[in-house]
């Protein structure tokens, strides 16, 4: 369980800090005791579960295909592009 203090203006309720020691929390209310207050946040971790799976390396649009062929076009065969 992770827990940290969030210290807010009272009246619109902005976020002035997020303290990881309470002492710090106190701190940051001390310096304008009127206008700001401080809260307890705990998050709970859930467990983490590792989930190992074995595939094929290859994407899924590549299985299936024919292999690769080598097209040459020698010199003088092509036909002129005219810009």
């Amino acid at each position: 369980m992770n827990e940290y203090w969030i210290v807010k203006e009272r009246k619109t309720g902005r976020v002035i800090a997020h303290c990881g020691d309470i002492n710090d929390a106190i701190m940051l209310v001390s310096f304008d005791s009127d206008n700001r207050t401080y809260s307890r946040n705990r998050v709970l971790l859930d467990q983490v579960i590792d989930v190992t799976s074995i595939t094929d390396k290859q994407l899924l649009g590549q299985q299936g295909l024919p292999a690769a062929q080598d097209l040459y076009i020698s010199e003088g065969q092509g036909e002129a592009v005219v810009v």
